[in-house]
């Protein structure tokens, strides 16, 4: 906030679009949710009401500081020549009390459950570090000894993306010793299974990449039923890497039309997305109405996620995502003030 200068809202900065969530009524209990923390999201926050009296307006200091970081893992060597301690480390004390958890070449271990780790050295080996409850935001992994050592380094690790879409999850590993089998796999499986090999996903799955360059799975066709955690799994004729590393969250969403009331004689039609799309975090909307695009120049709301609409006979609508218009939402149908999907 500045002097003189009128607070904007959260929900209307694009920086937050798809990310916030308001829960609360005019008495008590005012929350807002922000998902998908960036370390830029770092700041205080205000909340502000206006009643309405003269100069009714007003918002409550200090506000609530929030601090985004990252996980990291230092190394520092101890007095032994053949042992180092690990930390896990942030750049501000986490709330609470929380629980370490380790990784070591992608499998965790049971122990310790401290910030702080010191074990014996090997040159081929990497390590990682969460907390308890979050493991999907580990730290990157880091070498021991050098740059030598196991490790796989996925591109992304969340991706939100349209049903009926082709999708690319791409990853890195580095491995010392000559493979004998790459494969990605499902997280949700008790064991891993070669997503080539499952009929769930025959003739929508291809592998690409080189020992050298991203390896990449690319899944065509997007059902929702594919949203799941993907990871990357390699062997050599004595090592594998371990399976319980977090790899990368696919969210798999359909286009939906929701109606609300509006003014007299009129709704609002609102075309969403259960996550916001990683590669069009604010697309531009086409609506459909009885199968036609609507395209008139005078109403620029057409590139908004909403439509006013005046109730009339006969009326079906639909939503896009520019660049995809073949993905497109299921229909409503206006009939006398009522609307049903189809």
């Amino acid at each position: 906030m500045e002097t003189g200068v009128e607070p904007e809202d959260l929900g209307q900065d694009p920086e937050y679009a798809g990310r916030l969530e308001y829960h609360g009524d005019k008495k008590n209990g005012h929350n807002l949710r922000i998902t998908d923390l960036r370390e830029k999201d770092s700041a205080t926050y205000k909340f502000r009401f206006i009643t309405d009296q003269t100069g009714g307006r007003y918002y409550g200091d200090p506000g609530v500081t929030l601090s985004v970081t990252a996980l990291q893992v230092k190394v520092t060597p101890t007095r032994s020549a053949t042992s180092k301690t690990l930390t896990c480390s942030t750049t501000c004390t986490l709330t609470g009390s929380p629980t370490y958890i380790w990784y070591k070449n992608g499998q965790s271990l049971y122990w310790p459950t401290s910030q702080q780790y010191t074990f014996w050295t090997s040159e081929t080996e990497s390590y990682s570090c969460a907390v308890k409850g979050h493991e999907d935001l580990h730290s990157p992994a880091v070498c021991v000894q050098g740059q030598s050592c196991y490790r796989v380094t996925y591109t992304k690790r969340r991706i939100c993306v349209l049903k009926g879409s082709t999708v690319d999850i791409s990853c890195t590993y580095v491995g010392y010793y000559s493979t004998t089998s790459t494969f990605w796999f499902r997280s949700d499986k008790s064991t891993p299974e070669d997503l080539t090999r499952d009929p769930g996903y025959a003739g929508r799955v291809k592998h690409t990449g080189t020992y050298k360059g991203p390896f990449t799975l690319r899944i065509s066709d997007l059902r929702e039923e594919d949203s799941a955690e993907y990871r990357f799994t390699f062997k050599t004729y004595n090592f594998e890497w371990g399976h319980s590393f977090s790899g990368t969250t696919l969210s798999v969403t359909g286009l939906q039309v929701k109606v609300t009331p509006a003014a007299e004689g009129q709704r609002t039609l609102t075309c969403s997305t259960t996550c916001t799309l990683t590669d069009n975090p604010n697309p531009t909307y086409i609506w459909y109405k009885n199968g036609q695009r609507l395209d008139e120049p005078t109403s620029q709301q057409h590139s908004s996620n909403m439509l006013v609409v005046w109730d009339s006979s006969v009326n079906i609508y639909s939503c896009a995502v520019e660049g995809q218009e073949g993905l497109h939402s299921p229909v409503v149908c206006e009939y006398e003030l009522n609307y049903y999907s189809t």
